[in-house]
């Protein structure tokens, strides 16, 4: 069986770029990504060892927009921690 290696997208935010200042990194992942598959992709997207990697849910918001209720799709993020002087090309 072909193991499944998924691409990690950096979320570009207010809050993730002052996070980098302390070596850690935001990124969006699929729903069905653990922390274990979060540090595999790291290292072999990366080549770095993740310290420590929290996930979050994101969770799905009720919208108005042009006169009718949508909803905005929710998803997950991980915070990645690297050693003290690695960093990510992002």
């Amino acid at each position: 069986m072909e193991k499944k290696i998924l691409k990690l997208k950096p979320r570009i935010s207010e809050k993730a770029s002052f996070l980098k200042t302390g070596n850690c990194y935001v990124f969006e992942i699929p729903i069905d990504m653990n922390k274990r598959m979060v540090a595999e992709a790291i290292k072999n997207e990366y080549k770095k060892t993740p310290v420590q990697v929290r996930v979050v849910p994101i969770p799905k918001k009720q919208l108005f927009m042009r006169g009718k209720w949508g909803t905005k799709i929710g998803g997950k993020k991980a915070y990645v921690f690297l050693k003290q002087g690695d960093n990510i090309e992002v």
